[in-house]
């Protein structure tokens, strides 16, 4: 049993009469997704624009950027428990609209969201300024509350996302990636000569707007648990948070886990995937101590000889991040981390809000404090007034030509901890 993704490649978005996908172009019905987003009586209003690699676009403050999927066979829907029944994803077939996403912008919800340029220095420290992206500008009614501001915006991208990927249904892949997904027993008896691995998934579970959904539970509801990386693959976790916005994992970011695709490449031939452990970032530190012995029980109980663990967020989540790692290296399984740095503009700072000796094998996608001068753009999607409050902004960083001076922070997906960016450090 496995999952097949079959990427159809997606050279240009264009709006037209009829929403369709044809030789490598995203046509999009404005209206008729329009109509979709006001469907919601919490909505007052959406604009739709389109926003393509190398035009002049700023979009900003960003919420969430979501990859357009839908599942063509096989059990299940896309993003089940929210959009699909609670139906067990990651097998059958799934078909992509790559080198698309539907990003969400408006109103600012919580001061943790971000700035994507589609040219000029910024569209370097961002993937998606490689994308050719479907974007809403939602505007929720007078009096909405900030958890439900998030939640309409969070659906509205969502159902834009499903909207646009059932066109894509009955088109021909041009390119079908399969992966597997054994049980644990077969996975061991056809790999024995191979070192197992696990990837430990931190998901961010804080509340006040740092929440993350898997399978449409609020991940701070859980106990950590183990799942098939494909689930992952499928739509089974979904972003619905606004921590900075240079390490927040959107849907996106979700859906194409590099970590995931990485150890899939190296799966039957240098190591064996056994899986994925999903856990939480908690505030108490009960939590982080019930969270983090219970992964390393989990660890421990698949048998494997190493895992890699990556984080979401800075600060507080740091705790769990080497309180995981700890505990993990105390079961005898070594350990590789992947996060980023808050070291200051400079860089001379600790890195980490915490640390350990056992945590000596690092991967780190940048030091998030860096400043960077992002170029006027002629096109404003969303709302400038907020970059100067925006985490990584201040008061100031708007310029009156339209610049804008920034840290790393406040770009969408400069530092991303799954290692989705450019970024990062060596020693030598």
């Amino acid at each position: 049993m496995g999952l097949e993704i079959g990427n159809i490649f997606i050279k240009d978005v264009q709006f037209a009469e009829s929403t369709e996908v044809k030789e490598g172009v995203l046509y999009v019905n404005k209206n008729e997704l329009q109509e979709l987003i006001m469907e919601d009586d919490n909505v007052a209003n959406v604009e739709i624009h389109l926003a393509r690699p190398g035009e002049s676009v700023r979009i900003t403050p960003v919420k969430d950027v979501i990859e357009p999927r839908v599942k063509v066979n096989g059990p299940g829907g896309i993003f089940p428990g929210i959009l699909s029944k609670v139906d067990t994803v990651g097998s059958g077939r799934t078909n992509v609209l790559k080198g698309a996403a539907v990003v969400t912008t408006g109103k600012i919800v919580g001061f943790q969201e971000g700035i994507i340029d589609m040219a000029g220095t910024g569209a370097d420290y961002t993937p998606f300024s490689k994308l050719n992206n479907v974007v809403l500008v939602c505007q929720p009614k007078e009096g909405i509350k900030q958890h439900e501001h998030e939640k309409i915006v969070r659906m509205a991208g969502l159902k834009a996302s499903r909207y646009l990927a059932q066109f894509a249904k009955d088109v021909d892949a041009d390119e079908v990636l399969t992966y597997e997904s054994l049980s644990l027993l077969d996975s061991i008896s056809k790999y024995p000569e191979l070192p197992k691995v696990a990837y430990v998934l931190m998901l961010q579970s804080q509340g006040l707007l740092h929440d993350t959904y898997v399978y449409g539970v609020d991940v701070k509801n859980i106990v950590p648990t183990i799942i098939s990386p494909t689930e992952i693959m499928d739509g089974a976790i979904i972003s619905g948070n606004c921590v900075s916005a240079c390490d927040k994992n959107t849907t996106y970011h979700h859906l194409n886990n590099p970590i995931v695709h990485d150890l899939y490449k190296k799966h039957g031939k240098e190591l064996n995937f056994v899986g994925a452990i999903i856990t939480n970032e908690n505030v108490y530190l009960a939590d982080k101590e019930r969270s983090s012995n219970w992964t390393a029980r989990l660890a421990e109980y698949l048998g494997v000889d190493g895992v890699i663990i990556s984080q979401e967020g800075f600060g507080n989540p740091d705790t769990d991040l080497i309180m995981n790692c700890k505990k993990i290296e105390e079961k005898g399984i070594k350990t590789v981390i992947v996060t980023d740095e808050y070291a200051g503009r400079d860089g001379g700072s600790q890195s980490l809000a915490d640390a350990d000796s056992k945590a000596d094998a690092v991967v780190t996608g940048g030091n998030a404090n860096e400043t960077i001068e992002l170029p006027p753009m002629e096109k404003i999607i969303g709302h400038i007034d907020y970059v100067d409050r925006i985490a990584g902004g201040f008061e100031g960083s708007l310029k009156d030509n339209g610049s804008i001076v920034v840290e790393l922070q406040a770009i969408t997906g400069a530092t991303n901890e799954l290692g989705f960016n450019k970024l990062s450090a060596k020693s030598y």
